[in-house]
């Protein structure tokens, strides 16, 4: 079953139309033969069967899927649409270990099979400063790292891209500054909390490669550079993790990374955002409308320091 949330948080306003996701829930209305779901997917399965709910309209499908930072396929924004069509996501396994009672390989379709399914509509924001209001299919992160238990050890989560330069062309390069492959990370709280998600879809269909196909993580009031791509690793660790970008460039991608409209880039500022598909920039919100939510996460601590 697959279960949708919407927080309350996203007006209508903010966000435009898309036909093909309604067209998608016009027809998943009238239902799907059982022949035709033993022979679905599993994430496609799982989705036949959810309820109709009332529709939002939202950022483009075509935007979403043709306007993305891949650096793994290019560093333009229209090539990893192009250079992914080839991509293999199955199979797949993603691996958990470090500081866990039960260190564990899954399989990606097991995990869908197992783990119930929702949709959530999250805003998405780049700290390049343009914005996307995104419907994904997911699961929290809590439940895969709860099933691994968790230790008094588990204070931060680190991830890790697929290495697989065949596949990945930008990897062959270094442009020079990213070490590949690419490492994000949380701690644990952040990790735990209820908005914090591992997408295995949008839309209704199953991730593309250059959305990050099959698995990445969604952490809807971070910038977008925090949400990795295509895992294969997940390591439960004491201390705090790597982070590609703040690595890269320290000064101006921060461990924490979240919206901050008050904290700017070095070369650009935060405290407007373009959101893709509309012609007039927005005022950006602070942890990019999440702060209800996730606000007490950071209670105390000095933003300005820790951005």
């Amino acid at each position: 079953m697959l279960r949708r949330h919407n927080y309350d948080l996203i007006p209508s306003s903010e966000i435009t139309s898309e036909s093909i996701y309604h067209e998608r829930r016009a027809l998943m209305k009238l239902g799907a033969s059982a022949a035709v779901l033993a022979m679905a997917s599993p994430l496609s399965a799982a989705l036949a069967f959810q309820k109709q709910k009332s529709s939002l309209d939202l950022t483009p499908f075509d935007l979403v899927t043709s306007y993305n930072n891949f650096y793994e396929f290019s560093v333009d924004k229209e090539g990893p649409a192009k250079l992914s069509k080839h991509f293999k996501s199955r199979p797949w396994t993603v691996a958990i270990g470090g500081e866990v009672q039960k260190p564990q390989t899954l399989d990606i379709d097991a995990i869908i099979k197992k783990i119930p399914l929702e949709e959530r509509i999250y805003r998405l924001r780049c700290v390049e400063g343009w914005a996307m209001v995104i419907p994904w299919v997911g699961f929290p992160l809590s439940s895969l790292l709860k099933a691994a238990g968790l230790t008094s050890k588990s204070k931060y989560v680190e991830f890790e891209t697929l290495f697989d330069p065949a596949q990945f062309p930008g990897q062959k390069q270094s442009f020079g500054t990213i070490a590949f492959p690419y490492h994000e990370g949380l701690r644990i709280d952040e990790a735990m909390h209820p908005l914090t998600i591992l997408a295995v879809g949008l839309y209704g269909k199953e991730l593309m490669p250059q959305n990050g196909a099959p698995i990445r993580l969604v952490v809807p009031w971070k910038y977008g550079f925090k949400s990795i791509k295509s895992i294969v690793k997940i390591t439960l660790k004491e201390h705090q993790t790597r982070s590609t970008w703040n690595e890269v460039a320290p000064n101006e991608y921060g461990f924490y990374a979240n919206v901050n409209p008050a904290v700017d880039h070095p070369r650009w500022s935060q405290a407007r955002e373009r959101v893709i598909g509309k012609f007039f920039k927005q005022d950006t919100l602070a942890f990019n409308g999440y702060a209800t939510e996730v606000a007490h996460l950071y209670k105390g601590m000095n933003l300005r320091k820790f951005y």
